[in-house]
């Protein structure tokens, strides 16, 4: 599904939050940068009732 990342759900959470705190300042910026469809990613964290919280800069 995502190029390079997890197919699981829990797996890809994990990666996609340690990206997010150590590489990219933004959801937005990680999307651009690993060509990511954001509404795919946080469809696909959303089945394990995960959302984006741009304040954090994580999915929580």
């Amino acid at each position: 599904m995502f190029k390079g990342l997890p197919g699981d759900p829990v797996m890809l959470l994990g990666v996609v939050n340690t990206k997010l705190r150590d590489f990219y300042s933004s959801l937005d910026a990680l999307c651009d940068d690993m060509q990511i469809d954001r509404e795919e990613l946080t469809k696909k964290l959303g089945l394990i009732d995960y959302t984006y919280d741009p304040v954090k800069n994580q999915f929580v």
